[in-house]
Order: C-alpha cells, then sequence, then structure tokens
C-alpha cells in the first residue's frame, strides 16, 4: 500500500497547503504548513477542508501539480473520476476511445489485480479514510457537527470499497500496522450503524446555494440518502434485501426540504440546469444533497465537471444552439461517448436523428436527451479497434448534459475549467429507489405511489407518463434519469443484468460487438496485487 498512496498514516505528511477547495464559508482557509516537529499545529479546519477536498481535488497543487496517489497520473487520480470510470465504462452507458492504461479493459469487462485505474481508486479512498481518522484522532471533541461530517464521509468513502471491492482493509485508527481484512456484511453492518449513530449530530436537512457558507457541507439528508443506498442494495451486499427501509428513507427525502428542480429558466429545461455552470446558483442546488463543488478560477480539476464535461464532447458539438458550439469551455478531449443502448432508452425503434444537441430532447419527447448526434454514428464502435482509438469519437453519440453554460447567459469564471458542481446525491434517485423497492415489496408491481415517482419525474422532463412500470422498465428509467451519473453498475447488479448468466447484454459486454455474458466475479473488483504483497492479512476476492 505504501508504495501508492503518500499520505496515509503519517500525520506529518500532512504538511500540506489544506486550503485550496471550493467549499466556502468554514472551510476556506488560508494554507498552512502543519509540520508537526517544529510545534506547528494542524488546524481542524483545515483539515476538515482536505477531508472534503480529496473528493474534489488530485492533490494540494492545482490540477496538473502533485497528486494524493502516486503511481497514477495527477488527473486521472480523481475521486468522482475513477468512481465514474469503474461504474460507467464496464455498463451499457458509456465507452471510450482513450488508449489510457485501463480505459480498454472497463470498456469490454477485463478487468484484472492488475488494473491501474481501479487500483489507483482503491489507494485513492484508502487517502481519503486516512485524512477522516487523523481528524477524528486529533479533533474529535472540536466540533460536534464537524465531527459527524467527518465520520460521514468516512463512512462514505467504506461505503464505495464495500461497492466495488466487497472484503477489504478495515482501520479507524492512525496507525502503521497493516489493517485486518473485512467480510463485505460486516462492513455492511459498521457504515449502516455509522451513519445511524452521526445522524443527529449533522446538521438539519436543508438546501442550499453557493452564497451559503455550509453549501458543499453534508447534512442529515446525506445520511439519509447513504443508509437508503444501503438498504436498495443490502441483498447484493449481505445476501438480505431490507426493502421496506429503503423505501423508508427515500420517503425521508421526498418530504424534506430538499426537493426536486422543476423551473425552466431563459429557455433552459430544469432538468439541464442541474448540471450547468451556475448550478450552485440558478436554484437547481435545491436537488443537490451532496454537492462537489467546482470553480473555473479556485478549484481546478480534471477528476468531476470539466472530465464530464470535456471528455463526452469536441468541438464539434451543438449543446443549447446551432450558431455555438462546445461546452462553452475551451477543453474538448473527445473519449467518452454512448452506447449504443444508452439511445435506444430514448429512442426504441432505433430511429435517433442525426441532429444537434439543442435539437435532441425535442425529438426524443425527453427534456433528459441530452445527447449530439450530428455527424454521427450510433454505433460506437465496429471493431476492438475503434473502442481503443482516439481518432473514433464520432463513432458513438456524444453526451452533452454537463457543460459550462450559465442560465443567465454570463460567461463562466474561466474559460479552460467547469464552474458545474457534481451533485453526487441528488434528490431525483430517491423517486427512483422509493418507486423500485415499494415494487419489490409488492411483488414486482409497481405501485400507486411508486407510480407518481416515477411520472414526477417523467413530468419534470416533459415525457410522456406512463399507466404501469415493470422492474425492467424501472431499470431503464433509471439510466435515463441517472445516466453518465457513477450510479450505473450498482444498478445493474441490483437487477441482476450485470454478471453471470444473466442474458442481459449490450455492445460489447465481454469484448463481442453484439455482446455476451460475462463470469459473475467480475460483479467485484479485485483487490489490487500490489496491496496482497504488502499485507498478509488480505485475501483476494474469488476470481481473480
Amino acid at each position: 500500500m505504501k508504495k501508492y498512496i503518500k499520505y496515509i498514516f503519517s500525520a506529518a505528511a500532512l504538511a500540506l497547503a489544506l486550503g485550496t477547495t471550493s467549499c466556502t464559508g468554514d472551510l476556506d482557509v488560508t494554507p498552512i504548513n502543519p509540520n508537526l516537529q517544529t510545534g506547528d499545529k494542524i488546524s481542524p479546519d483545515a483539515l476538515l477542508n482536505k477531508c472534503y477536498g480529496v473528493i474534489a481535488l488530485a492533490g494540494q497543487t492545482g490540477p496538473d501539480g502533485d497528486s494524493d496517489v502516486d503511481g497514477i497520473d495527477g488527473g486521472t487520480s480523481g475521486y468522482y473520476r475513477q468512481l465514474w470510470n469503474s461504474n460507467e465504462l464496464t455498463t451499457d452507458e458509456a465507452i471510450c476511445g482513450w488508449g489510457d492504461d485501463g480505459i480498454y479493459p472497463f470498456c469490454i469487462n477485463a478487468i484484472d489485480k492488475s488494473h491501474p485505474m481501479l487500483r489507483g481508486f482503491y489507494y485513492r479512498l484508502y487517502v481519503a479514510i486516512a485524512f477522516c481518522n487523523q481528524y477524528l484522532e486529533d479533533f474529535s471533541d472540536y466540533d460536534a457537527t464537524k465531527t459527524a461530517e467527518v465520520r460521514f464521509l468516512r463512512a462514505l468513502d467504506y461505503f464505495y470499497l464495500m461497492d466495488g471491492y466487497a472484503n477489504v482493509p478495515f482501520t479507524l485508527a492512525v496507525s502503521t500496522a497493516k489493517p485486518e481484512q473485512i467480510q463485505r456484511a460486516d462492513l455492511f453492518n459498521w457504515i449502516e450503524q455509522e451513519l445511524l449513530d452521526i445522524e443527529p449530530s449533522l446538521s438539519d436537512a436543508r438546501p442550499k446555494t453557493s452564497s451559503d457558507s455550509d453549501y458543499g457541507r453534508v447534512d442529515k439528508a446525506a445520511a439519509w440518502f447513504l443508509l437508503m443506498r444501503l438498504y436498495l442494495n443490502a441483498e447484493v451486499y449481505t445476501g438480505s434485501a431490507q426493502w421496506s427501509k429503503a423505501a423508508e428513507y427515500a420517503q425521508k427525502i421526498m418530504n424534506s426540504s430538499y426537493k426536486l428542480y422543476t423551473a425552466e429558466k431563459n429557455g433552459y429545461s430544469a432538468y439541464a440546469q442541474l448540471f450547468m455552470g451556475d448550478n450552485g446558483e440558478n436554484g437547481a442546488s435545491v436537488e443537490a444533497i451532496f454537492p462537489i463543488l467546482q470553480d473555473g478560477l479556485t478549484t481546478q480539476s480534471y477528476g468531476t465537471s470539466t472530465f464530464l464535461m470535456a471528455g463526452s464532447i469536441d468541438a464539434n458539438v451543438h449543446i443549447f444552439s446551432s450558431s455555438v458550439p462546445g461546452g462553452n469551455a475551451s477543453e474538448a478531449w473527445g473519449g467518452n461517448r454512448m452506447r449504443a443502448d444508452l439511445v435506444a432508452k430514448f429512442f426504441p425503434n432505433n430511429d435517433a436523428p442525426n441532429i444537434g444537441a439543442y435539437a435532441m430532447p425535442e425529438a426524443a419527447g425527453d427534456d433528459r436527451a441530452m445527447f449530439d448526434g450530428q455527424g454521427r454514428e450510433v454505433d460506437g464502435a465496429e471493431t476492438l479497434t475503434d473502442i481503443n482509438s482516439d481518432g473514433h469519437f464520432v463513432r458513438g453519440f456524444a453526451v452533452c448534459k454537463f457543460n459550462n453554460f450559465n442560465t443567465a447567459g454570463t460567461s463562466g469564471h474561466g474559460t479552460k475549467y467547469s464552474d458545474a458542481d457534481v451533485f453526487l446525491f441528488r434528490v431525483a434517485e430517491a423517486y427512483l429507489s422509493y418507486a423500485e423497492a415499494t415494487a419489490r415489496q409488492n411483488g414486482g408491481t409497481v405501485t400507486s405511489e411508486g407510480l407518481k415517482a416515477i411520472n414526477d419525474l417523467r413530468s419534470r422532463a416533459h415525457a410522456e407518463t406512463k399507466a404501469n412500470f415493470t422492474l425492467g422498465e424501472i431499470c431503464d428509467e433509471w439510466s435515463r434519469e441517472l445516466y453518465y451519473e457513477a450510479v450505473r453498475r450498482p444498478t445493474l447488479i441490483r437487477f441482476g443484468r450485470y454478471a453471470g448468466n444473466v442474458n442481459y447484454n449490450w455492445a460489447w459486454k465481454g469484448g463481442v460487438k453484439t455482446g455476451r455474458n460475462i463470469d459473475s466475479h467480475l460483479a467485484i473488483f479485485p483487490l489490487p496485487e500490489t496491496d496482497l504483497i504488502a499485507n498478509s492479512n488480505l485475501v483476494q476476492n474469488p476470481g481473480y
């Protein structure tokens, strides 16, 4: 583990400039040099800042500088970027033509214990846990609410480890000792109890905007949201379903002061505003339970919204206008594109038109169809070579839901990096979770309340409402609402559509153009071989 983690167990290694995230108020601190050997003290607010900042930033010296994780490119090592890669490129939604080491195996489900990006994500999560453990060891008595927030962030890190890697090293201490391995079901129980314990100490559930000092910090609704996700996937993680608890926490969110954002503004749909450069100011943040904050000048990263935008477009896309190309920032990398299977979610008759993104929602009858087909082919690749080639971006429609345009018509803060915050948790997911959980309790038949929840999402998108949804159709609705938002892999696993003899296939699944079933062990990622060598307490996941 030490080969790839710089700052995991040593307090002295926090001798960094810890004031570079975009969180406002308490999280805006001036850079310090917490060198314990010279008697300087680490500021608790600076360390809190780092516990949040590790999700948004690669390291301490900007997007091109030194990363918290060694052995992987700094921009590529981003927390959200690797969450996205592992949960989107492995599914029916996204494919990428970059030659980066690790991208191609994701796209054809050929991962192994040496996969560099899965290794980078694993160590990024443990870096985040280490900062949280440091805070809790040094400052747990400093402020009860902030302590609860850090415990939440640590629980979130362990949630992603449990979801992806199952049986993982577990430690709550700052120590050089090799951590013991915890079983997935036991980690589930720990995360559940941790969230229940901290919920009373978190601030009350309240939507915020970027002008609020606590925008970007979690509150009670974040704990409810993670509990909802935990219970919704409980059968996968523990073997025992907990649909009633999933529905209970989804309903708590739906009944809270957080709401679906439904206001159209200056010609922009409510759905589009969720992903625009001013989404922290335009009103859409009423839906954002946990936003990852970004700013084109002060919080620059290749791992969050700049990646989501630039990685998915080229300079020829037309998102909101036939006369204005691009995403309103100079970056357009042309890599991630839609698999034909995702296009078919909006055009089931295989009649998707070759038009710009500005016209696609009307053609689809759904505001959520924010993708560009002008000069592009629906099929993401014709050969395996096409997948692994930068020059084939036109093979596949381009997703344009993430961009740097502002609803007021003003320019972004910078010309290169996006201002758009990434809504890691948003209310719409609670609506889908409620509909799914209650349907599963009802023998697979959607309930009247669940039907309303899904139709509320469709109505917000000006899509035709429906009189019924099967479980398979609910799975498709998860994709229409949340595509490219890093939740598809666990969704497919929960619906029995991912690995094993499921006979739900997509283009290039398993390296075959028409798709094929993949081995069931691929539903769980391997522990990095480097960590197995370093820690004799660990046993590799089956199949690797």
